[in-house]
């Protein structure tokens, strides 16, 4: 069915275009505007949260809104660093060997959210320690937030036409202007409806509603296991990177591979959150 699939999708693809406006040769694009209003966007919301005491412990999650101000630029770096190297080694490397350069084009294949999460680990554990911050207290903070930058990023990948779904007949099927004449899954807004919405939702509900910052580790553990849960999810309809495709079975693809360690150790820092507490 998915390779001859041929109704007319019921999600008209929007015709905007990736570049924005242009100054001279520098273009402003969607995709790069995600990640300043995602980073934005959730820099406020990690702020209100260090800065509502009756969601931490009493003795304080020693985080100040100061903290959060300043990590926000160690931050910028480990997610745009981080995914962009991410990416080139996890899905990109042959191209950038060929031409070095390429490793510079962001719009070229974009980030990966593995190489994003690690870079911006990197940059979690030198500013803690650099602050004396409760490590587990700032991983917290900073992954109740990421699903908002996932929202926005996702969208954006829905505009640029790019990491689009398989072939189906599905009534919401949208035909990409870069995928063919078919109609294929909208993964990017399933992604952004999982990782993005759902996941945002969960986390604010543990955590005003049941105080799931007085427990370091709890926040964290649960958004590393949620998103690769979604991602495994969406990976099943999600057309696999042309420059690797499958790795086995005809189903396995890099993104399930990267998500698997991130569900074990997502699952093992939750379930020992409460012997931190």
């Amino acid at each position: 069915m998915e390779q001859t699939a041929t109704v007319l999708s019921l999600i008209a693809f929007p015709d905007i275009d990736p570049v924005i406006f242009s100054v001279g040769p520098v273009h402003i694009r969607w995709y790069g505007l995600a990640y300043v209003v995602g980073i934005l966007l959730g820099w406020r919301y990690a702020r209100a949260l260090v800065e509502n005491a009756r969601l931490w412990p009493a003795a304080g999650s020693r985080i100040t809104a100061l903290d959060i101000d300043d990590f926000l630029i160690w931050a910028t770096v480990g997610i745009v660093a981080g995914g962009r190297i991410g990416y080139i080694l996890f899905y990109d490397m042959a191209a950038v060997s060929a031409d070095p350069l390429r490793a510079f084009e962001i719009w070229n294949g974009g980030m990966s959210f593995h190489g994003g999460l690690l870079g911006t680990l990197i940059a979690m554990v030198l500013f803690a320690r650099k602050r004396g911050i409760p490590l587990f207290n700032l991983f917290d903070v900073v992954c109740a937030v990421v699903p908002v930058g996932l929202f926005f990023g996702r969208l954006a990948n829905f505009i640029n036409s790019e990491l689009w779904g398989k072939l189906t007949d599905m009534p919401w099927a949208v035909v990409f202007p870069t995928g063919g004449p078919f109609p294929r899954h909208p993964t990017q807004l399933y992604e952004a409806g999982l990782e993005g919405i759902l996941l945002l939702a969960l986390l604010a509900w543990l955590i005003y509603r049941h105080r799931a910052l007085a427990f370091p580790g709890l926040v964290s553990g649960l958004f590393v296991a949620g998103y690769a849960l979604a991602r495994i999810f969406v990976e099943f309809y999600r057309e696999p990177d042309v420059q690797i495709g499958y790795l086995a079975g005809g189903w396995l693809t890099m993104g399930m591979v990267l998500s698997l360690p991130m569900l074990a150790i997502g699952v093992f820092v939750a379930a020992t959150a409460r012997a931190r507490a």
